[in-house]
């Protein structure tokens, strides 16, 4: 089933007065701005990080972030879930408390001693590709085959459903796609790695992992980090409307992952894995 974001979520975006010149003098109008606002994830009372996200999807940012960092497995290493009042500004709903169960990895707590807070940055300071694959192993060779044709519509549709950056122009999109190319989930974020989150989450709190006959659209460039949380998730197509990083470039290679780049209409670079398109 798709889910979209809901576009009346009226603390995605911000009312704004602005004074706009064209061929006429300035004149105010109304714009919309994308709201950015901390969010502290918490496990079990103990502070995790903060991170600066747009409104909305909390949960599923939290637990995709949780899953990249290895925290978490699966849904049911979640106990249970509490959005915290803020003492100081009780009506954000900017503070997740997590509580995991006996038999989550990250219940030993070893993540106090050795984590890197940054915004959903993954496995920060993990800077060599064979640490990565310790506990994301490089994706079988066969599997998923793609159509060139479903990829060349992917950046329509994921635009299609970016509600808030119809409003505000100000905010990355990740959409996770079938084979097919159909929408399961479009998720909108300040921060791209946020996005991706998001997504993660959405497959975690759903119980659709691993997603190994899925695909990852991004609306802007493809990092290192963001090539990581894919290959975590087990999905072998990752697809972006601008280009990967060397870096990028190098994980999915060493993954057998297919990373495809500057998807313009008809046009698009393949930088790994052109087994999986079928022509």
């Amino acid at each position: 089933m798709f889910v979209s974001i809901n576009p009346l979520n009226d603390r995605s975006s911000h009312r704004a007065r602005v004074l706009r010149y064209g061929d006429e003098a300035g004149v105010r109008v109304d714009d919309q701005l994308a709201a950015e606002e901390p969010l502290e994830i918490r496990v079990g009372g103990t502070p995790l990080t903060v991170m600066m996200r747009t409104p909305g999807h909390e949960r599923e940012l939290a637990l995709g972030f949780l899953y990249g960092e290895g925290i978490i497995r699966q849904a049911a290493d979640v106990a249970q879930m509490r959005i915290l009042p803020n003492g100081e500004h009780p009506d954000l709903e900017n503070v997740i408390d997590v509580e995991l169960t006996r038999d989550a990895p990250g219940v030993d707590r070893r993540w106090q001693r050795n984590f890197l807070a940054a915004s959903s940055c993954g496995l920060c300071g993990v800077s060599s590709i064979e640490a990565i694959h310790e506990s994301a192993p490089p994706l079988p060779e066969d599997g998923l085959v793609v159509d060139r044709d479903t990829i060349y519509g992917l950046d329509a549709r994921l635009r299609s459903e970016q509600a808030i950056f119809a409003r505000t122009g100000g905010l990355h999109a990740a959409g996770l796609f079938t084979a097919s190319g159909e929408p399961v989930a479009v998720r909108e974020d300040i921060g791209r790695h946020n996005a991706v989150d998001k997504i993660v989450g959405h497959a975690v709190e759903r119980r659709l992992l691993p997603l190994d006959r899925h695909i990852l659209m991004v609306s802007g460039r493809t990092s290192f980090e963001i090539v990581q949380k894919a290959l975590q998730a087990r999905i072998p197509v990752l697809v972006a409307v601008s280009a990967p990083s060397s870096l990028a470039r190098d994980l999915a290679q060493a993954s057998n992952q297919t990373l495809i780049g500057f998807l313009r209409g008809r046009s698009l670079n393949v930088y790994s894995g052109r087994q999986r398109i079928r022509e």
